[in-house]
């Protein structure tokens, strides 16, 4: 029977997050609590890179984390961007939240509609004149420069942010109760295999979110119960819901 759910992630600020339905609907208790935690590379570690802000006239943006992390960098290179950056976000909230650090109506930003880079691909490709500087965390895969080459765009990966284990306490360890963890990145199995080497799974069950962190549940030797998305659901709280109500029956 599954009481206390620990969901990898921070606490929703919304009231009206369908993890709340969740828990009243089912009685349980859902925890949130990450595994990982995003920490800035240092101006020193991001010279090392070689990579010249300037050098570029559009910046691409796949998250908050992406957005935070180049203007905290541009201010301690102090690196004044030019009033005619442009700026092409995966959605309209990460292009929104650009209003944290510069006049959004000053700007060019362009944003797609489903969060994924294919979306936003047809918008670049009428700009391939621009050069583009996309700002990534360590943990990446070439799949996003392999598809801007494909379409011959010029443009520039380099890492602005990392992410690392968010280590546990001595009381958290002790007090490790839950009935069921969920994954959304394979760093958060890295994290968990690292505060608890000696981790036996019994009867928790793991849920996760994306095939890359299904895989790595697989790698560590643990059992999957339960993988999101599917094309019945398409996110982690529908696919939640469901497995709950099956194990009521």
């Amino acid at each position: 029977m599954i009481k206390k759910i620990l969901v990898s992630q921070p606490k929703p600020t919304s009231e009206k997050s369908p993890y709340y339905d969740i828990a009243e609907r089912f009685g349980v208790e859902l925890v949130f609590r990450p595994f990982i935690k995003v920490e800035g590379m240092t101006a020193r570690e991001f010279r090392a890179q070689k990579v010249n802000i300037l050098d570029y006239t559009a910046i691409v943006f796949t998250s908050r984390h992406a957005i935070d992390h180049f203007f905290t960098l541009a201010k301690e290179l102090r690196v004044t961007i030019p009033e005619n950056m442009k700026y092409f976000c995966v959605t309209e909230t990460i292009a929104l939240y650009i209003q944290k650090y510069v006049q959004y109506r000053k700007r060019k930003v362009f944003f797609g509609t489903t969060g994924r880079i294919d979306d936003l691909l047809p918008t670049m490709v009428k700009h391939k004149t621009e050069k583009y500087l996309v700002p990534m965390s360590d943990v990446h895969t070439d799949s996003l420069s392999k598809l801007l080459d494909s379409k011959k765009l010029q443009h520039k990966e380099c890492v602005m942010y990392k992410t690392v284990s968010n280590d546990f306490t001595d009381e958290e360890v002790k007090t490790f109760d839950y009935d069921m963890l969920i994954f959304f990145s394979p760093s958060g199995i890295e994290s968990l295999t690292k505060n608890f080497p000696n981790f036996e799974q019994g009867n928790i069950a793991i849920a996760t979110f994306g095939p890359a962190t299904a895989k790595a549940v697989l790698d560590a030797g643990l059992r999957l119960d339960l993988e999101a998305p599917s094309e019945k659901y398409p996110s982690m709280t529908g696919a939640l819901q469901h497995y709950l109500l099956l194990n009521e029956e």
